[in-house]
């Protein structure tokens, strides 16, 4: 059975559609399944970024959405596109508006206690989106974590994974012909975590993507031996600087953002401070 890329969507921190996609697949025996998971998407910026992915890794849409034009955006897209969509929520809150006689608010995250918990996750999510594919390294000593990596090493889906654990995270693509910024070097707050696959994966994954978007496939983008020394260019970056690094060939985004997570703790436990919830 072929891989499901199961993306789901919440203009909220979509903790409530994550409980929900994880008890529908424990009823399976061993699904094959990449979740992808897109939290805070409020504005017609954000949906379109989602919506590239959806094009790259297309699958199966669960989405928790109040606003009807960010709705109706998303649900028309997702026809385009020939996916399966389905609003979570939808059926739970019209049996119980037959019942209760009354119609739903639409309030975005009205299921959430508001307490200092939530905010700080929400402020975690905000950051790393705002924060996403080397934007604002200006800010980067405010981050908790900071994933670099080549294009395509699963770098934006782990940050947006760690961000709804609570940790703000910013993320870098790394290019040879394009060099960080020299603050990359002298981060002291955020941990930085190197981010790397197999060549011939990665190849894989940039042609799926650069089909899905109707591009041209033969480019030093997907070129094997172009690939071969980008990453071997970013692996020689992360041991000069001695930087923690992850494998992420065989890795679901949850099994890498485990590990990162692990990590930090560690580091977190030689050098204790206040946490992250």
């Amino acid at each position: 059975m072929a891989r499901l890329h199961l993306h789901l969507l919440s203009d909220s921190t979509g903790e409530t559609l994550e409980m929900l996609a994880k008890a529908a697949l424990a009823q399976f025996d061993d699904p094959d399944v990449t979740r992808h998971f897109w939290p805070m998407v409020r504005s017609k910026q954000h949906l379109d970024r989602v919506l590239e992915e959806f094009t790259a890794n297309p699958g199966l849409v669960l989405y928790t959405l109040v606003n009807e034009e960010t709705r109706a955006r998303l649900e028309e897209r997702c026809r385009t596109l020939g996916l399966p969509h389905v609003a979570a929520l939808d059926v739970i809150t019209e049996a119980l508006e037959a019942q209760l006689g009354q119609e739903a608010h639409e309030r975005i995250g009205a299921r959430h206690v508001m307490d200092d918990a939530y905010f700080k996750r929400v402020d975690a999510i905000q950051y790393t989106i705002a924060h996403d594919d080397g934007l604002l390294w200006e800010d980067w000593e405010e981050a908790d974590i900071l994933l670099a990596g080549v294009s395509r090493s699963s770098k934006t889906p782990t940050s947006i994974y760690l961000a709804n654990r609570g940790f703000k995270v910013a993320n870098i693509p790394l290019v040879r012909e394009s060099p960080p910024p020299p603050a990359l070097y002298d981060l002291r707050h955020p941990m930085v975590v190197g981010l790397t696959t197999a060549p011939k994966r990665l190849v894989q994954i940039r042609r799926n993507r650069l089909l899905s978007l109707n591009e041209k496939a033969e480019t030093a983008y997907v070129d094997e031996e172009a690939v071969e020394k980008e990453v071997a260019f970013a692996r020689r970056m992360f041991a000069d600087n001695g930087w923690a690094v992850i494998d992420v060939t065989r890795r679901s985004i949850e099994e890498t953002a485990a590990a990162v997570i692990k990590l930090h703790q560690e580091r977190r436990a030689r050098s204790p401070g206040p946490k992250p919830i």
